[in-house]
């Protein structure tokens, strides 16, 4: 879903994919193509890594995108299988006010260590159950239906940590220049998405970031 898309589109029906894994679609695609499978930065982006990885994966998102959503069953089962090297993460896109508002609604969660029990729920309800949580209101209503101290919630929600990592997060969109989501950056070389004309589908979104973290190995 690119950027331009965002301020129109905020119908949230999730699109189904097919069960194969990222390996699979790396067994039948020939090596990456520049312009086609993925973008080479011209100005490398800022890399964070844990002391024991070498390589950095982030992927760029918003909780009301259906292809994030569709993208979610692939990734718990892709991040787990990268090698021991590569860290992956991810980042929530600001684009305009409503990504604003759920960008803030990720860090505030991830400030209270509540995403492992929250995340997939906020799609769920987003995708599957039809609620928008376009308003504070609405989202805080949400997290007390799931047993987050809305107290707590609504302190961190305006913390100076939660304006940092939006702040952070901009800065790491604008630098692998992001105008669509679900984007994988890799490395602070290289962005890879499946609406590149080359791709098309998750699946090879992932196998194309396979083969340019080999690159980045092979030197």
């Amino acid at each position: 879903m690119k950027r331009r898309e965002f301020t129109t589109h905020l119908a949230l029906a999730g699109a189904g994919l097919g069960a194969s894994l990222a390996g699979g679609a790396a067994r039948a695609q020939a090596a990456p193509v520049e312009g086609q499978h993925f973008v080479r930065l011209s100005t490398p982006a800022p890399v964070t890594l844990p002391a024991d990885k070498k390589f950095d994966v982030v992927e760029f998102f918003w909780y009301g995108c259906p292809h994030c959503n569709a993208l979610e069953p692939l990734l718990d089962r892709w991040v787990p299988r990268l090698p021991a090297d590569v860290s992956f993460r991810k980042v929530h896109v600001a684009f305009g006010a409503i990504h604003q508002l759920h960008q803030r609604m990720y860090y505030t969660l991830e400030e209270m260590g509540a995403l492992p029990t929250m995340h997939r729920r906020i799609f769920a309800a987003m995708h599957q159950q039809g609620r928008r949580l376009a308003t504070e209101a609405e989202i805080t209503a949400f997290v007390k239906e799931s047993g987050v101290d809305t107290a707590r919630f609504g302190e961190v929600f305006k913390s100076f940590g939660v304006n940092t990592k939006g702040m952070r997060a901009k800065q790491l969109t604008e630098a692998y220049k992001i105008d669509g989501v679900p984007s994988l950056g890799i490395h602070g070389r290289f962005y890879t998405a499946a609406s590149l004309p080359g791709l098309g589908t998750h699946e090879r979104m992932l196998a194309t970031a396979e083969a340019l973290i080999q690159r980045l190995r092979q030197g």
